[in-house]
């Protein structure tokens, strides 16, 4: 298994109006096409303009397979739309990590 672990930092003072924005618009299409994430974040200490989410998949190609039918989603194209008219974003990390043999 792997996990697709995203950090994101946005403007300061956005951080509730993107969630508010995902909710709205991309939340649906996202776990309609991927699934439900394993974690969907935000901090209170740290860094707190940022917000984390992390998808499980069997492989790199169930990610790229389902990656690929999102993109294609017109929902999920009109949230992306909407995200990058609104400029919340500021910043995006994304890590492939591996899960342990031991975690089954």
């Amino acid at each position: 298994m792997i996990f697709d672990h995203r950090t994101y930092r946005v403007r300061p003072g956005t951080l509730p109006k993107q969630m508010a924005l995902y909710k709205e618009f991309g939340y649906a299409a996202q776990c309609r096409n991927l699934g439900k994430p394993v974690l969907y974040a935000t901090t209170e200490v740290g860094d707190v303009n940022s917000y984390v989410h992390v998808w499980a998949y069997k492989d790199i190609a169930e990610r790229a397979e389902k990656r690929a039918a999102m993109l294609a989603d017109p929902d999920w194209q009109t949230y992306m739309k909407k995200s990058a008219e609104a400029g919340y974003l500021v910043e995006q990390e994304n890590k492939i990590l591996i899960g342990s043999e031991f975690m089954g």
